[in-house]
């Protein structure tokens, strides 16, 4: 029995270097320089940020000494920017004006750590969600524009596309930025309350769409949730809102759903029509906005010692926060959002690991700090900005440690963190490597509860499914009423996961205690290919005029190979195009590829059907990754620069040799051709139908192997040439009237269009 984290960190320990997750590493410094040539660069992108928020051109950007050229700038923030500032927020866009990017990463977002005087609070922050939520990573950069050092600056990873599609398994749903596009306020609230009069517009001010369309989808979920709570499981996923919730509370973020204005976070509808949301921009948390907001009109501005003493209930009956309302509104999701504020509590800030990591991030940058003659504060104020509260106009930002050692006493000295929780121990699998499709059982002895739930799901892409657990001695569980309780599961795929869930009536407790983020796996005994058995064949990355799935699409897709003499399953395999979340697609059961055969997964985030195979990931024409694993091993990988559209990457010889670039791509087919004039045909073996041919014209030729023809007029102008196997048809309909030929091999065959 595994739990995910584990499988996590064998993946990156397999796969040695990871790019992208190189670029957010947190013991290193990025250095990022900006070279413009417009000598008024600075007015240029104050204006721009005024006005239509475009980019200015940079005529070069250096990353790490990585060179690009002609790349996209520009300002970004609220209350973080200002035109006065030497130092404002920075988003970098390398792909505006042309094809390219950092090891997969395209879009660059640099925080000026404004009222933050330890310069470390949003890359702290994010280090501890990370644990409990799906979240950008976030480090250091350090900024020169035009040869002048500009400082220290936050670098966190852009929600977007690249983004959704390694958290949620696709990128093409509805996304909403969840920040009011006027200026944020008490009565400009991100909050998804649900406007009772009008329709869709009403939500334009209060939100930003980030897909080609979800406008009516937001004003549904908001209906759902302000009038219907109690049906908001269906619509949002409720675990990840409450890990939202108590992340929120234990650090005082809020700059955030819970402060005065209910913004800087995202929604993002996965492929199982649930919303997700995903905190962002934790420049401010750890007390660094003292605003938590009454009902419609007040900031209700908190003290230090308020700051401090939060209650982890605020807004549970104020109707202007509807998602903390249906939490505290539902027994078990109150017992649940407890639970969550007492695992982050213990883990990170009663054992004060927090002050350890924050140490280390002061460590890592204060020599950069102290030549940073752009920053805010003082360089004394950064060394003491764990302890030492500072003055910010109106209002005081409390030293990190300050704040937080008096809030851990605040939340154990609280009647709700106080009761007694369940006790869940000796969890157990009746088989360890189960048959699938069997039965299983599991078992834990659970002590301090009234009920308890398993959850289950077989895909990491689906929602867990929550099932009661019985101590009445029919579930494989002992006798009756002695503590230990079971549920009975069907294994439905190759790796099935799972948690435990225990309440009583006043609190909730998790098994292991970070679920459904982190949970438990069983693994079935089916035997899997190893390393080089199967193997990455071909990869068209831009597919602009050629193979067309089930539907007609002309969509990316990956070729595999079967290099043993026997039919190989692949069922549970993992297919991925990022190194960092190696369990994205997983092939289901019965996938099924014959000794020395090929198999197609279309890379189009479409669903599979009953003939064709749809992986959950889009390839990027810029260059990435793609990776073939299984539980904690790589059986083949490659990572790939830019692709030329229309031409594929392909072995040769087929499974075992070098990637080469080929055009046009071998679709299903040996990627070893037989050139046009060296394959020796019988004329007995090819045939063509009907001639003279109208509409189409047919093409067989009993030769066990792909073969490449080409089409050419009476003139002798080649008009196209193509690859098939065995047989393949061609539109003639576009054709003129008159006379043509095909030529296969050694072989020239005529025929003739007629309309």
């Amino acid at each position: 029995m595994l739990r995910y984290t584990i499988v996590f960190f064998l993946f990156i320990v397999l796969c040695g270097k990871v790019s992208a997750q190189n670029f957010y590493d947190l013991n290193t410094i990025q250095k990022i320089e900006i070279n413009f040539t417009q000598p008024n660069w600075d007015y240029q992108m104050d204006t721009s940020k005024t006005g239509a928020d475009g980019y200015i051109m940079a005529q070069s950007v250096y990353i790490n000494g990585t060179y690009f050229d002609s790349v996209g700038v520009k300002y970004k923030g609220n209350s973080s920017y200002n035109s006065t500032n030497s130092k404002n927020p920075l988003h970098i866009e390398l792909n505006t004006f042309k094809s390219q990017s950092y090891n997969g990463v395209k879009d660059i977002k640099l925080g000026n750590n404004y009222a933050d005087p330890s310069m470390i609070r949003e890359v702290l922050a994010y280090q501890i969600l990370q644990n409990y939520m799906h979240c950008p990573q976030a480090n250091f950069a350090k900024v020169y524009i035009n040869g002048a050092y500009y400082g220290v600056y936050s670098n966190a990873e852009s929600i977007g596309k690249p983004f959704y599609s390694n958290h949620f398994y696709s990128s093409s749903n509805t996304a909403i930025k969840c920040n009011p596009i006027v200026n944020p306020s008490p009565n400009a609230k991100s909050n998804l309350k649900y406007f009772t009069t009008g329709d869709s517009s009403n939500y334009f001010n209060f939100y930003e769409l980030k897909s080609d369309y979800g406008w009516n989808a937001l004003r549904s979920l908001a209906d759902t949730v302000t009038n219907f709570q109690s049906l908001a499981y269906r619509n949002i996923d409720i675990d990840r809102v409450i890990w939202m919730l108590a992340f929120n509370s234990v650090l005082v973020n809020l700059d955030s759903y819970t402060g005065a204005f209910c913004q800087n976070y995202y929604l993002y509808k996965d492929n199982t029509n649930h919303y997700n949301p995903v905190i962002w921009d934790l420049n401010m948390s750890f007390g660094g906005f003292p605003y938590i907001g009454s009902g419609n009109s007040s900031l209700a501005q908190q003290s230090i010692t308020g700051l401090q003493q939060l209650p982890v209930n605020a807004h549970a009956t104020d109707p202007y926060w509807p998602l903390i309302n249906l939490v505290f509104s539902n027994p078990q999701y109150k017992r649940m959002m407890w639970a969550h504020v007492r695992t982050i509590t213990n883990e990170f800030f009663t054992s004060n690991q927090y002050v350890t990591m924050a140490q280390q991030h002061q460590a890592l940058i204060d020599t950069s700090v102290l030549s940073d003659n752009a920053k805010f504060y003082s360089y004394t104020a950064f060394q003491n900005g764990l302890t030492t509260n500072t003055s910010i106009g109106s209002y005081s930002v409390p030293g990190i440690s300050n704040l937080m050692s008096s809030r851990v006493t605040y939340l154990q000295g609280t009647t709700d963190f106080g009761y007694t929780t369940p006790s869940i121990s000796n969890i157990n699998v009746s088989t360890a490597t189960p048959v699938l499709n069997s039965t299983i059982t599991i078992t834990a002895d659970v002590v301090n509860t009234g009920t308890v739930y398993i959850g289950y799901r077989d895909d990491i892409t689906k929602k867990f499914t929550r099932e009661l657990m019985y101590d009445d001695g029919a579930h494989n569980d002992g006798a009756a009423s002695d503590n230990n309780y079971g549920a009975n599961i069907i294994v439905t795929s190759t790796q099935m996961q799972y948690y435990i869930y225990a309440e009583n009536d006043n609190a909730g407790m998790f098994s292991p205690q970070r679920a459904e983020h982190e949970y438990y796996l069983i693994n079935t005994n089916i035997a899997q290919p190893n390393a080089g058995e199967v193997v990455i064949n071909e990869f068209l990355a831009s597919n602009q005029t050629g193979h067309t799935d089930e539907a007609g699409q002309t969509e990316d897709w990956i070729e595999l190979y079967n290099n043993t003499n026997s039919t190989l399953d692949l069922s549970g395999l993992f297919l991925t195009d990022s190194y960092i979340n190696p369990q994205k697609f997983t092939f289901p059961n019965n996938t099924i590829i014959p000794a020395h055969g090929f198999l197609i997964v279309w890379a189009d985030e479409d669903n599979s059907t009953a003939t064709e195979l749809h992986c959950n990931f889009k390839l990027s024409g810029s260059g990435e990754q793609l990776m073939l694993s299984k539980s904690g091993t790589v059986i083949d990988s490659i990572t790939f620069g830019p692709q030329i559209a229309d031409a594929s990457m392909a072995r040769c010889p087929d499974g075992t040799g070098a990637f080469e670039q080929v055009a046009p791509p071998t679709f299903n087919a040996s990627n070893c051709l037989v050139g046009i004039n060296e394959l020796e045909i019988d004329a007995n073996d090819i045939s063509l139908f009907p001639n003279p041919a109208n509409q189409f014209i047919k093409i067989r030729c009993r030769v066990n192997k792909a073969v490449m023809y080409q089409l050419s007029n009476m003139e002798g102008n080649l008009i196209f040439k193509d690859i098939f196997t065995e047989s393949t048809q061609i539109n003639t309909s576009a054709l003129a009237q008159g006379v043509y030929f095909l030529r296969i091999g050694n072989q020239a065959l005529k025929f003739v269009v007629i309309h």
